[in-house]
Parts: structure tokens; sequence; C-alpha cells
């Protein structure tokens, strides 16, 4: 039982990763830039959660959508204001810029907020599942977040391969300039992932705090490092990739602290992320692209 409650946890938690990670693919496999703000925007969107419901008493589902709408809209202005201006800089410096954001997003929400921690109310009102007579319990945040991990991949899935949009994102992805001359309008293409992925943030943040019911400034941070990390270990710009990469990641993590170290389960996570990166560098379900030179 001690097992299954551990995979349990492990598949909860990997799906919240799994959502952030969907985030991070979908901006790189884009615009291929990596937003290291991605995690902070989750805490953004933890915060909105937060104040909806315990100050103006509104409803989850409300709480959850005004959470999604104020993330939509800091995505979009975050692309227009810091990464749009770098849209032909070196890598060097859009990643250095989202790393400023990053810590310009932390440091507002201390001044907004403060410092001291926030206990969060579960927005998630479904009923804990009892098997085996009540042996092994799976919590109502655990099936509500593998239930939205599993939809909104499918839905990604769906959007980037049937509609125009999602067409256009992909011609963006394969070649900027080859699509502009076709007439695909670039950079509303790149902020509409961007706000797309900032409304998964706002939900990777609600179902975060809800199973884990503590929300600080830097909330955000490691959960965004190790989303980053399961996108790599699935294949970065790859959606079943974030996924696979994001459960697996997070059951390692879960059983490194039940039956070696919680101290060392950091540690562990990222061995295994390097030694998949020697064995295949492009990660679990990435492809290797051949470029002409």
């Amino acid at each position: 039982m001690a097992f299954l409650s551990y995979l349990a946890n492990g598949i909860s938690l990997g799906s919240v990763y799994a959502i952030i990670a969907l985030g991070y693919t979908m901006v790189y496999g884009i615009a291929k830039m990596l937003n290291f703000a991605h995690g902070d925007v989750i805490m953004v969107g933890a915060y909105i959660a937060f104040c909806a419901t315990s100050y103006l008493g509104l409803p989850s589902i409300v709480a959850i959508l005004l959470a999604m709408a104020v993330c939509t809209i800091l995505g979009i202005t975050i692309e227009g204001l810091a990464y749009k201006p770098l849209r032909a800089a070196p890598s060097l410096a859009v990643l250095i810029t989202a790393i400023g954001v990053s810590y310009f997003l932390q440091n507002a929400a201390l001044l907004i907020w403060g410092s001291a921690p926030k206990s969060f109310p579960s927005l998630v009102g479904i009923p804990p599942l009892k098997l085996f007579e009540g042996q092994l319990i799976i919590t109502g945040e655990a099936i509500v977040t593998v239930i939205a991990c599993i939809v909104i991949m499918i839905g990604l899935t769906l959007f980037t391969g049937k509609t125009r949009m999602g067409k256009a994102m992909r011609a963006v992805s394969e070649d900027k300039g080859a699509a502009q001359l076709m007439g695909i309008n670039v950079n509303h293409t790149i902020s509409v992932t961007f706000a797309i992925g900032s409304a998964l943030a706002a939900i990777a943040g609600v179902l975060l705090c809800s199973a884990y019911p503590v929300l600080l400034p830097t909330t955000g941070s490691m959960p965004g490092i190790k989303a980053f990390t399961a996108a790599v270990f699935g294949g970065i710009g790859s959606i079943p990739g974030a996924m696979v990469g994001g459960i697996l990641l997070g059951i390692i993590e879960i059983f490194g602290k039940a039956y070696i170290s919680t101290q060392l389960a950091d540690a562990i996570v990222f061995s295994v992320l390097i030694i998949v990166l020697l064995v295949k560098p492009t990660g679990l379900l990435g492809k290797a692209i051949n470029e002409k030179v």
C-alpha cells in the first residue's frame, strides 16, 4: 500500500510538472527561447486565485478563471515588453532578460503580498478516493491534477495539429522567415503562444498550491526549474514528451524522498536527467533536427 501511495503521489506531482513543462515546450517550440520567468507566472496565478477566494469570496471556478485571465495578460505583456525587442538578439541576451523578469516578478510579489507565507485553501471540491478498504487514499487534488494534465495535453495536441493558429505556430517553429513570407503574423503567433503558456501556468499554480498549501513569492522557482528539467527530459518541443517527462520526474522525486533521502531527492532527479541526456541528447521523445550549414 505504501508503494502504491507513493506512486499516486508521484503521478500527481509529476502531472503538475507536466502542465508547467507544457508551457515551456510551447514557448520553446515556437519562439525558440527559454522563458525562465515561467515559474514566477505560476506564483502570480496562485496569488491571484488566493486573493479571489480569501479576500473577495469568489467561487473556486471563478478564481481559477480570473487567475488564468491575469496570467494570460501578464504573459502577453512580458513578451511584448521584454522579449519582442530582442527577437533578433543573441540567445544569451534573451536568457539574461528572462532571469531579470523572473527576479522582477518575485520582488514585485514580495512588495505586494509580503514575505509571510500564505495558507492556500484547496480549490478542489472533489472528495478523496478510498481503495482497498481505506488502506489507499488518493486525494481529490491528485485526481483533478492528473485529469487536467491529460485533458490539456490532448487539447494542445489537437490545437496545434488541427486549428489554423496551431498550424501557424508549427510554421513559425519550422522557419520564421518563410512563415512571414507566407503571410503569417509571426509576432501575433508568438504572443498567442505566450498567452497559452501563461494560462497553463495559472492552472499549474492553483493545482500545486492546492496540493501543497503554502504560498510564497518564491513558490514557483523550484517547480519551474524542475518543470524545465521535465521538458528537457521528455524532449523539449514535444507536447507528449513534456507530459511523459513531467510524470516520470514526479515519480522519481517522490520515490527518491521515500526510499533514499529527502535531502538527496533533487540531486537524484537532476542526476537522472544527466544520464538520460548522455544516452539520448534530444530527450526521451525528442527528435534530432538536421540543419544545413
